[in-house]
Order: structure tokens, then C-alpha cells, then sequence
């Protein structure tokens, strides 16, 4: 089942951020961006596994969140006033201690049913062999292709393929977005990138 989230945000460029941030860390995700509760009322509201919200639309629509609280991330900038019991992301957080908290966010579970996320079947079936964990965690430290193939006694051609099927397979193309995947999965320490 693909995970649809619901950015709601009157912030253009926050949503763009976000959105950017989502589809590299749940690349199956179907991500839908709302500037205005309004529109999302006109949507379909409650088809959402995810509400990224707004501190300020979460106060003007309480009622709506409360009932949706196990899904709702409200999205702060470091406001003081941040409602208890509901996960919150500050968006002003430097880039790798933003990551970090999506990470954390999601090693927790924070899902519908409060549970570890698990693999989908997609990703089940197309995970990753071990010189390919090898490659990605050599990546994820910063190496170059020629660096890998020194280090793992493979040629420049072989890294060059190992990489090609980890993006295949993964459906992540930045740097970035591999380092997110091998944190989540235990290939790296989180504190390592």
C-alpha cells in the first residue's frame, strides 16, 4: 500500500523543502501539498497515513488534528508554544540535524499504528546485496567512484554498476537520500553523516 501525506503549509518554499525531503526519504510515497486547510477539506481529508501541518494552521483547526493526532506532525520554527503530545518537526533546524530528526521520527514508528516501520513488499524485493551495502556506505562517507574501487579492490566499471543498481532498486538518486536510507536501515550511524 503506498503511503499518501498531506503538506499543509501557506509557505511555498517551506512545502517545496519538505516535499523534496519526503520523496527522497519514502520514495514510494504520494505526497500532496495543501496552502490552506481549506483546500484541504476540499480534498479528501481522511485518506492521509501523514499530516505535515503548519503551527499555525494546527491551532486554527485543532478539532480536525486532535482527531487525527496519531498522523499529525505539526511543523514548528522554534516556536515555544508547541502542543503536547503531538510530534513536531522545527524546520529551522540545520540541514543534517533536520534529516536526523526525520530519521528519528521514523525509526520510532511514528505510523498509524505506532509501530516500527517495516519494509514494503517493494522494498522486500529488491533489497540490496552485500557489495552493494559496501558500495552505499562508501558513498554515504563521501568517497568518489575511483576512491570505491581502490578500497574495495574492484574496478571503477564495477562501482559504477553497483551504484546503478542501488538507485534501481532503492528509487534514490542524491547522496542525501542514500545516507537517509542507510541510517534507517543500520548500514551507518546516524551521527557518522
Amino acid at each position: 500500500m503506498t503511503p499518501e501525506i498531506a503538506i499543509i503549509e501557506r509557505n511555498t518554499l517551506a512545502t517545496l523543502g519538505l516535499r523534496t525531503i519526503l520523496e527522497e526519504l519514502i520514495p514510494q510515497a504520494i505526497i500532496r501539498t495543501f496552502a490552506s486547510f481549506e483546500q484541504l477539506i476540499d480534498d479528501t481529508p481522511d485518506m492521509y497515513a501523514h499530516y505535515f501541518v503548519a503551527i499555525s494552521i494546527y491551532f486554527e483547526h485543532t478539532a480536525f488534528f486532535i482527531d487525527r493526532k496519531p498522523k499529525t506532525i505539526v511543523l514548528s520554527a522554534g516556536e515555544p508554544q508547541i502542543p503536547i503530545g503531538v510530534p513536531v518537526l522545527n524546520t529551522c533546524l540545520p540541514q543534517e540535524k533536520l534529516i536526523k530528526a526525520f530519521i528519528d521520527m521514523r525509526s520510532r514508528g511514528h505510523e498509524i499504528t505506532h509501530h516500527p516501520v517495516k519494509p514494503s513488499a517493494y522494498e522486500s524485493a529488491n533489497t540490496l546485496s552485500a557489495r552493494e551495502i559496501e558500495v552505499l556506505v562508501l558513498v554515504t562517507k563521501g568517497l568518489i567512484n575511483k576512491e570505491i574501487a581502490d578500497k574495495l579492490n574492484i574496478s571503477l566499471t564495477t562501482v559504477i554498476s553497483h551504484r546503478k543498481n542501488i538507485t534501481e532498486k532503492l528509487g534514490i538518486k542524491s547522496v542525501s537520500g542514500l545516507a537517509i536510507y542507510a541510517v534507517m536501515n543500520g548500514y551507518i550511524d546516524a551521527d557518522s553523516i
